[in-house]
């Protein structure tokens, strides 16, 4: 099969992936705001936010193809990015799948407080189960690592002059990947500002999540404004001009969202933990990640590659 073929149907997969997992953050975001949260048990209201973690870095993992491609691999379709973003979504199932399951075990309420505990074991036993069946599959084909590591040399390897039509093709599906799932985070949002208990967060928490809102905005703008230049400026024709001025914007696109992800991670942990200092670390660790994981690795490898 073509590497342009692989990469298109590995895009398109992703985008399945991440626009559930953006819906599930925006839920686990909006949830604290939510009447009855603050009346669950503690532990129940600290797995919600470790739950709403996992989901972040599920975001990240997801959405790092991304700007690996514009920095990196100037949006050539190549066996290294198909690669890329093939592991990428497999990592990002482990903490897809662990924070439904803690989600799940801390969404009840305190009547329910008797089999959350049980529903989290249940959880985590099928995670251990599908483990240890993926555990048992890889030990049985150690048999083929032989040629195993010859199929994926020769993947590596693949490269293809990709079209400017393709190119700005995959440009356009990139921002697909990601603006859906935006779209729903504002719409939770915003919605979070009109609930009881978001009147009640100090005024510094109110106008971080204004901020934030802000951000996702600007994310949204960046993600939209590729395809209308292409419409406006150029009447849908295909030039260098579109696919260098709509990469960059969704590339750009990722650090308003990178903020506003971490922005409204401060509330909602402070809120969660009942401390500011625990909110401002976690959400600044929040940050590196996004920010490590969509600029500062394609930088690296750029920087790398550079240099041989």
């Amino acid at each position: 099969m073509e590497i342009a073929k692989l990469v298109k149907t590995a895009l398109e997969e992703t985008r399945m992936l991440i626009l559930g997992a953006q819906i599930l953050l925006g839920f686990e975001f909006s949830g604290v705001f939510r009447n009855g949260f603050m009346a669950l048990p503690v532990h129940a209201r600290y797995l919600g936010g470790v739950a709403l973690l996992l989901m972040i870095v599920t975001v990240a993992l997801l959405i790092a193809p991304e700007t690996y491609h514009h920095y990196v691999e100037y949006n050539a379709d190549t066996g290294r990015f198909h690669q890329l973003i093939s592991r990428m979504a497999g990592c990002s199932l482990l903490p897809f799948a662990l924070s439904l399951g803690v989600a799940l075990s801390s969404s009840g309420k305190q009547s329910a407080a008797r089999w959350s505990g049980q529903l989290l074991a249940a959880s985590f036993s099928v995670l251990g189960w599908a483990a240890g069946t993926r555990c048992h599959t890889c030990v049985a084909a150690v048999k083929q690592v032989t040629r195993k590591r010859a199929a994926t040399a020769r993947e590596l390897s693949m490269q293809q002059e990709t079209s400017l039509e393709q190119r700005i093709t995959q440009m356009l599906t990139e921002a697909r990947v990601v603006l859906p799932g935006v779209q729903a985070l504002l719409g939770f949002q915003l919605v979070s500002v009109l609930t009881q208990a978001f009147e009640k967060l100090p005024a510094s928490s109110k106008l971080l999540h204004a901020a934030s809102l802000a951000c996702l905005i600007v994310a949204i703008i960046l993600l939209i404004a590729p395809a209308a230049y292409h419409r406006i400026v150029f009447a849908g024709q295909d030039t260098e001009e579109v696919h260098s001025v709509g990469s960059r914007f969704i590339a750009l696109a990722t650090i308003p969202l990178a903020l506003g992800l971490a922005g409204d991670t401060y509330v909602v942990l402070t809120e969660i933990t009942a401390s500011a200092v625990a909110g401002a670390l976690i959400a600044g660790a929040a940050l590196l990640l996004l920010v490590g994981l969509w600029h500062a690795f394609p930088a690296v490898v750029r920087l790398r590659r550079l240099s041989l």
